[in-house]
């Protein structure tokens, strides 16, 4: 086994003489049931664990609490395939806990109750559990309330993973007694490091050449245990002296479904990602996240009502023609289809991302939305009201208004605000775009309302 990581770490590549079966037997693994390359590289103590130093190194915050032989309940919150579940292990290991886990997709209130009924034995016995919870988010609010108890009263240490965003998939109460630890996605690094570990234990190195492995390292998409699994694939699918490249390797094990859940964080994250790089005026990052999001499958007349919404809040009166942009491209989809239709959403992106932005109406909106809740009982001047009836006409409806159109410049320069309310501002527009035309223009029907007032007093 030196001898072959020694050649590994030389670069020699090594010509495949043996079918893939007769491979793993070599490293062992081969048996009734063979086990998979994620299970076999497990890592036995948390300085083997790749990726997540700031957690598992000298100084990572799991690294503290068990030098300081004591920790509470703990939420794993990260990406499939970074290590929760095998630290969760260690972690148990390290403080001579029984180790328990079950899955929230499989258990009920009665299985937790019989968990934690021999959980209270083995503290009887002198023993704690660290009870690990794979999919925790995917428990109801009874269920995560079950659990409250026999965290405060010491009886199991809860170890929860989730993919999901705790904040929002996990009541307050257990929140506030566990500590949330991120896991990373694997960086590069992290997945090339498993890949030498993977060939190392096989005796093998991997049938790819360099561009092919960078694919390879790419195609896990941060998810450790998904490389090893496409690395069994390409040792499966080698014959004797085959070495792929980058278009083979694509070939051979297709594409991975990129880790996006159209109802969950990734669905989420994704439009964030795509607004913000819009409202950030860089077309190029727009475009990665909208094609993340094609390919990810998400609803195109979702995107395509999200970019309507990005044309009215970011770009505004600045750009008056963004909106027309954006809901043409919404038609557009909906009269083309998939995926000819996607090029329309494309072009919508780089349209906003380009154009000059304004939050200024948005802006506007919000702070008359916010007086007009304060001051909806107060009533609009009558001057302004029309004289339907006689007796409306008796009282002052309509009485000395004037039609803007008969009036020099098409202005009067009238006061329509409650007389209790006095003028209010709420549109400032910018300096960018069309807007620096309507700052000249409000300017100029303000110096005129000014005039007029004067010249009536």
């Amino acid at each position: 086994m030196t001898g072959a990581k020694a050649r590994l770490l030389s670069g020699v590549t090594r010509v495949f003489d043996a079918p893939m079966s007769d491979l793993f037997a070599s490293a062992g693994l081969a048996n009734a049931a063979p086990r998979p390359l994620a299970d076999a590289l497990r890592p036995k103590t948390l300085a083997e664990v790749v990726g997540q130093e700031h957690l598992t190194g000298p100084d990572g915050a799991l690294t503290r609490l068990l030098n300081a032989r004591s920790f509470g309940s703990l939420v794993f919150w990260g990406p499939p395939g970074t290590g929760k579940t095998t630290v969760a292990r260690l972690l148990a290991h390290e403080t001579d806990l029984h180790f328990e886990q079950i899955s929230a997709i499989f258990s009920g209130i009665a299985e937790l109750r019989k968990v934690f009924d021999a959980a209270r034995g083995r503290r009887a016995m002198g023993r704690g559990t660290l009870l690990f919870v794979d999919e925790i988010h995917r428990f109801n609010r009874a269920q995560l309330d079950a659990f409250l108890p026999v965290m405060e009263d010491g009886t199991v240490t809860l170890v929860g993973a989730t993919t999901e965003n705790p904040s929002f998939e996990l009541n307050a109460a257990l929140l506030s007694r566990a500590r949330v630890l991120l896991f990373r996605a694997l960086d590069d690094a992290a997945i090339a490091k498993l890949l030498l570990r993977a060939e190392a234990l096989t005796g093998q190195p991997l049938p790819l050449d360099v561009e092919a492995r960078g694919v390879l390292v790419r195609m896990a998409d941060g998810d450790g245990r998904a490389a090893l699994t496409l690395a069994e694939e390409v040792w499966r699918s080698a014959k004797p002296g085959e070495i792929f490249d980058a278009e083979q390797l694509q070939a051979i094990i297709q594409r991975r479904a990129p880790i996006y859940d159209k109802s969950q964080e990734g669905h989420y994250n994704l439009i964030s990602a795509l607004h913000k790089t819009v409202r950030g005026s860089d077309p190029d990052a727009a475009l990665y996240y909208l094609c993340r999001m094609l390919d990810g499958g998400e609803d195109r007349l979702f995107i395509a009502r999200r970019l309507v919404r990005m044309a009215v809040e970011d770009i505004g009166l600045a750009d008056p023609q963004a909106l027309v942009v954006a809901t043409a491209a919404k038609d557009a989809f909906d009269f083309l289809g998939s995926p000819e239709g996607e090029l329309a959403l494309a072009q919508v992106t780089v349209y906003l991302a380009c154009a000059p932005k304004s939050n200024a109406v948005y802006n506007a909106y919000k702070a008359a939305t916010r007086i007009a809740k304060e001051h909806g009982s107060l009533p609009p001047p009558r001057t302004i009201l029309n004289g339907s009836t006689k007796l409306m006409r008796k009282i002052g409806y309509g009485e000395g208004y004037r039609y803007d159109h008969d009036e020099p410049d098409a202005f009067s320069g009238q006061d329509y605000w409650p007389e209790k309310l006095g003028r209010q501002r709420f549109y400032a527009p910018t300096d960018r775009g069309m807007e620096q035309r309507y700052t000249e223009r409000l300017a100029h029907w303000e110096a005129l309302r000014r005039q007029r007032r004067t010249d009536e007093a």
